[in-house]
Protein backbone atom coordinates (compact mmCIF):
# COMPACT_ATOMS: atom_id res chain seq x y z
CA UNK A 1 0.00 0.00 0.00
CA UNK A 2 1.06 3.55 -0.57
CA UNK A 3 1.88 5.41 2.31
CA UNK A 4 -1.37 7.52 1.56
CA UNK A 5 -3.60 4.35 2.03
CA UNK A 6 -4.32 3.92 -1.28
CA UNK A 7 -3.72 0.46 -2.88
CA UNK A 8 -0.11 0.54 -5.19
CA UNK A 9 -0.92 0.05 -8.38
CA UNK A 10 -5.07 0.37 -8.67
CA UNK A 11 -6.40 3.40 -10.63
CA UNK A 12 -3.32 5.09 -11.79
CA UNK A 13 -4.39 6.26 -15.75
CA UNK A 14 -7.39 7.30 -16.65
CA UNK A 15 -9.17 9.13 -19.50
CA UNK A 16 -10.78 12.54 -18.80
CA UNK A 17 -12.48 14.57 -20.49
CA UNK A 18 -12.00 17.37 -21.84
CA UNK A 19 -12.83 19.67 -19.55
CA UNK A 20 -11.88 17.98 -16.92
CA UNK A 21 -8.12 16.97 -16.89
CA UNK A 22 -7.33 18.62 -13.76
CA UNK A 23 -8.73 17.44 -10.58
CA UNK A 24 -11.50 18.85 -8.60
CA UNK A 25 -10.64 19.36 -4.68
CA UNK A 26 -12.46 18.51 -2.03
CA UNK A 27 -11.57 19.26 1.74
CA UNK A 28 -8.32 19.93 0.16
CA UNK A 29 -8.30 16.68 -1.49
CA UNK A 30 -7.72 15.99 -5.30
CA UNK A 31 -10.90 14.44 -6.12
CA UNK A 32 -11.29 12.84 -9.58
CA UNK A 33 -15.00 11.82 -9.70
CA UNK A 34 -15.89 8.79 -12.93
CA UNK A 35 -18.43 10.52 -14.10
CA UNK A 36 -15.85 13.18 -15.79
CA UNK A 37 -14.07 10.39 -17.20
CA UNK A 38 -14.08 7.34 -19.39
CA UNK A 39 -15.73 4.62 -16.57
CA UNK A 40 -18.22 1.41 -16.85
CA UNK A 41 -20.80 3.45 -15.19
CA UNK A 42 -21.36 5.63 -18.41
CA UNK A 43 -19.14 3.86 -21.09
CA UNK A 44 -19.63 -0.45 -20.24
CA UNK A 45 -18.52 -1.32 -23.74
CA UNK A 46 -15.44 -0.62 -22.58
CA UNK A 47 -14.96 -3.53 -20.54
CA UNK A 48 -14.45 -5.42 -24.00
CA UNK A 49 -11.34 -3.99 -23.98
CA UNK A 50 -8.17 -5.67 -22.26
CA UNK A 51 -5.36 -3.40 -21.19
CA UNK A 52 -1.75 -4.37 -20.08
CA UNK A 53 0.70 -1.91 -18.72
CA UNK A 54 4.11 -3.16 -18.18
CA UNK A 55 5.62 -0.32 -15.46
CA UNK A 56 9.46 -1.11 -16.27
CA UNK A 57 9.08 -0.62 -19.67
CA UNK A 58 6.26 2.08 -19.41
CA UNK A 59 4.08 0.51 -22.08
CA UNK A 60 0.15 0.26 -22.39
CA UNK A 61 -1.06 -2.46 -24.49
CA UNK A 62 -4.73 -2.50 -25.43
CA UNK A 63 -6.25 -5.55 -26.86
CA UNK A 64 -9.90 -6.32 -27.77
CA UNK A 65 -10.95 -10.01 -28.78
CA UNK A 66 -7.07 -10.94 -28.83
CA UNK A 67 -6.39 -8.26 -31.34
CA UNK A 68 -4.09 -5.07 -30.43
CA UNK A 69 -5.73 -2.39 -30.75
CA UNK A 70 -3.04 0.30 -29.60
CA UNK A 71 0.44 0.08 -27.70
CA UNK A 72 2.40 2.80 -26.80
CA UNK A 73 4.51 4.48 -24.09
CA UNK A 74 3.25 7.31 -21.88
CA UNK A 75 5.27 10.20 -23.26
CA UNK A 76 3.68 12.73 -25.05
CA UNK A 77 3.35 11.11 -28.59
CA UNK A 78 2.62 7.61 -26.52
CA UNK A 79 -0.53 9.11 -24.92
CA UNK A 80 -1.53 10.64 -28.09
CA UNK A 81 -1.85 7.02 -29.95
CA UNK A 82 -3.45 5.83 -27.02
CA UNK A 83 -5.91 8.41 -26.56
CA UNK A 84 -6.67 8.46 -30.37
CA UNK A 85 -7.51 4.61 -30.40
CA UNK A 86 -9.50 4.82 -27.41
CA UNK A 87 -11.53 7.46 -28.74
CA UNK A 88 -12.36 5.52 -31.94
CA UNK A 89 -13.58 2.82 -29.98
CA UNK A 90 -15.71 4.71 -27.79
CA UNK A 91 -17.21 6.63 -30.49
CA UNK A 92 -17.97 3.31 -32.00
CA UNK A 93 -20.13 1.71 -29.70
CA UNK A 94 -23.84 2.46 -28.66
CA UNK A 95 -22.41 5.11 -25.77
CA UNK A 96 -20.33 6.79 -28.45
CA UNK A 97 -22.87 9.71 -28.51
CA UNK A 98 -22.39 10.20 -24.74
CA UNK A 99 -19.14 11.35 -25.49
CA UNK A 100 -19.95 13.77 -28.07
CA UNK A 101 -20.87 16.13 -25.43
CA UNK A 102 -20.13 19.33 -24.24
CA UNK A 103 -16.31 19.83 -23.11
CA UNK A 104 -15.73 15.90 -23.35
CA UNK A 105 -13.50 15.58 -26.33
CA UNK A 106 -10.65 15.97 -26.53
CA UNK A 107 -10.07 13.28 -24.07
CA UNK A 108 -6.99 14.11 -22.02
CA UNK A 109 -4.95 10.74 -20.48
CA UNK A 110 -3.69 11.53 -17.05
CA UNK A 111 -1.32 9.77 -14.85
CA UNK A 112 2.35 8.89 -14.05
CA UNK A 113 1.44 4.75 -14.50
CA UNK A 114 2.59 4.42 -10.55
CA UNK A 115 0.84 6.80 -8.05
CA UNK A 116 -2.51 5.51 -7.33
CA UNK A 117 -5.09 8.43 -7.34
CA UNK A 118 -8.29 8.36 -9.84
CA UNK A 119 -10.47 6.75 -7.10
CA UNK A 120 -13.83 8.19 -7.47
CA UNK A 121 -13.87 9.07 -4.08
CA UNK A 122 -11.86 12.08 -2.99
CA UNK A 123 -10.02 10.11 0.26
CA UNK A 124 -9.76 7.47 -1.92
CA UNK A 125 -10.31 4.51 0.16
CA UNK A 126 -9.43 0.93 0.31
CA UNK A 127 -12.76 -1.62 -0.78
CA UNK A 128 -13.27 -4.69 0.33
CA UNK A 129 -16.12 -7.40 -0.03
CA UNK A 130 -16.63 -11.37 0.77
CA UNK A 131 -17.17 -14.45 -1.81
CA UNK A 132 -20.57 -15.23 0.67
CA UNK A 133 -22.18 -11.87 -0.30
CA UNK A 134 -21.30 -12.45 -3.92
CA UNK A 135 -22.99 -15.97 -3.65
CA UNK A 136 -25.73 -14.76 -2.21
CA UNK A 137 -26.57 -12.24 -4.81
CA UNK A 138 -26.26 -14.93 -7.24
CA UNK A 139 -28.74 -17.09 -5.71
CA UNK A 140 -31.15 -13.91 -5.49
CA UNK A 141 -30.72 -13.31 -9.49
CA UNK A 142 -30.32 -17.18 -10.17
CA UNK A 143 -27.68 -16.71 -12.78
CA UNK A 144 -23.42 -16.79 -11.76
CA UNK A 145 -21.73 -13.52 -11.01
CA UNK A 146 -18.38 -12.79 -11.83
CA UNK A 147 -16.61 -10.81 -8.98
CA UNK A 148 -14.77 -8.78 -11.10
CA UNK A 149 -18.17 -6.77 -11.99
CA UNK A 150 -17.33 -5.05 -7.93
CA UNK A 151 -13.56 -4.35 -8.43
CA UNK A 152 -12.76 -4.60 -4.92
CA UNK A 153 -9.48 -4.32 -3.81
CA UNK A 154 -9.89 -6.94 -1.49
CA UNK A 155 -12.21 -10.42 -1.47
CA UNK A 156 -12.36 -12.12 1.55
CA UNK A 157 -14.29 -15.47 2.11
CA UNK A 158 -15.20 -17.45 5.68
CA UNK A 159 -17.38 -14.80 7.09
CA UNK A 160 -21.56 -14.51 6.61
CA UNK A 161 -22.85 -13.33 3.52
CA UNK A 162 -23.58 -9.40 3.61
CA UNK A 163 -21.46 -9.73 7.45
CA UNK A 164 -19.14 -6.77 6.25
CA UNK A 165 -22.09 -4.26 6.35
CA UNK A 166 -22.12 -4.43 10.02
CA UNK A 167 -18.43 -4.04 10.47
CA UNK A 168 -17.72 -1.57 12.99
CA UNK A 169 -14.36 -0.21 13.97
CA UNK A 170 -11.33 -1.45 13.35
CA UNK A 171 -10.40 -4.56 10.86
CA UNK A 172 -6.72 -5.65 10.42
CA UNK A 173 -5.89 -7.21 6.92
CA UNK A 174 -1.54 -8.41 6.89
CA UNK A 175 0.26 -5.72 8.56
CA UNK A 176 -2.63 -2.65 7.84
CA UNK A 177 -5.16 -1.81 10.57
CA UNK A 178 -7.87 -0.10 8.94
CA UNK A 179 -10.81 1.55 10.08
CA UNK A 180 -14.47 0.83 9.21
CA UNK A 181 -16.01 3.50 6.65
CA UNK A 182 -19.45 3.40 5.49
CA UNK A 183 -20.62 0.54 3.26
CA UNK A 184 -20.15 0.62 -0.81
CA UNK A 185 -23.04 1.93 -2.66
CA UNK A 186 -23.00 0.91 -6.15
CA UNK A 187 -23.32 1.85 -9.98
CA UNK A 188 -24.78 1.04 -13.29
CA UNK A 189 -21.07 -0.55 -13.55
CA UNK A 190 -21.89 -3.53 -11.68
CA UNK A 191 -24.26 -4.15 -14.64
CA UNK A 192 -21.84 -3.73 -17.31
CA UNK A 193 -20.33 -7.97 -18.33
CA UNK A 194 -17.04 -7.73 -17.93
CA UNK A 195 -15.73 -9.34 -20.76
CA UNK A 196 -18.15 -8.16 -23.48
CA UNK A 197 -19.17 -4.73 -21.85
CA UNK A 198 -23.20 -5.94 -22.15
CA UNK A 199 -25.31 -4.74 -19.42
CA UNK A 200 -26.54 -8.24 -18.61
CA UNK A 201 -27.57 -8.55 -14.97
CA UNK A 202 -29.83 -6.43 -13.03
CA UNK A 203 -27.90 -5.92 -9.72
CA UNK A 204 -28.56 -2.65 -8.45
CA UNK A 205 -32.76 -4.09 -8.53
CA UNK A 206 -31.67 -7.41 -7.28
CA UNK A 207 -30.13 -5.69 -4.06
CA UNK A 208 -32.70 -3.58 -3.91
CA UNK A 209 -36.32 -5.46 -4.80
CA UNK A 210 -35.20 -8.74 -4.09
CA UNK A 211 -32.65 -8.62 -1.17
CA UNK A 212 -34.40 -5.92 0.42
CA UNK A 213 -31.94 -3.21 0.86
CA UNK A 214 -32.44 0.30 0.62
CA UNK A 215 -29.72 1.30 -1.05
CA UNK A 216 -27.79 -1.26 -3.56
CA UNK A 217 -24.78 -2.14 -1.53
CA UNK A 218 -22.09 -4.36 -1.75
CA UNK A 219 -18.89 -4.54 0.30
CA UNK A 220 -16.94 -1.96 2.50
CA UNK A 221 -14.70 1.06 2.43
CA UNK A 222 -11.40 0.93 4.47
CA UNK A 223 -9.10 3.81 5.58
CA UNK A 224 -5.78 2.91 6.96
CA UNK A 225 -5.77 3.77 10.63
CA UNK A 226 -2.20 4.66 10.36
CA UNK A 227 -1.79 6.99 7.53
CA UNK A 228 1.99 7.60 6.35
CA UNK A 229 2.95 4.60 7.32
CA UNK A 230 2.28 2.12 4.12
CA UNK A 231 2.12 -1.97 4.33
CA UNK A 232 1.48 -4.86 2.70
CA UNK A 233 -1.36 -7.08 2.39
CA UNK A 234 -1.20 -10.68 0.79
CA UNK A 235 -3.33 -13.27 -0.87
CA UNK A 236 -4.31 -15.77 1.93
CA UNK A 237 -3.49 -13.21 4.98
CA UNK A 238 -5.84 -13.47 7.85
CA UNK A 239 -8.64 -10.90 8.46
CA UNK A 240 -8.44 -9.87 12.15
CA UNK A 241 -12.10 -8.58 13.19
CA UNK A 242 -11.17 -8.31 17.19
CA UNK A 243 -11.58 -4.67 17.30
CA UNK A 244 -14.48 -4.71 15.07
CA UNK A 245 -18.08 -3.92 16.95
CA UNK A 246 -21.20 -5.44 14.93
CA UNK A 247 -23.93 -3.44 14.38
Amino acid sequence: MQPDGRIAGDRVLAFRFARAATPDFRDGLEHWPKAKGLSLQDFPSLAALQLSFDQQTQRVRITRAGEKLVEAGLDEQGRAALTEAVTSFVLSTPEGARLRGPGRLPLVLVGDGATSRFQDRARGYVSVHSQESVKDLELSMGMPIDARRFRSNIVIAGVDAWDELAWQGRLRIGDVEFHTEGPIVRCLATHANPDTGERDAPVLTTLTRDIGQQQPTLGRLLLPADFGQGGTIRVGDEVSAGAVIRA
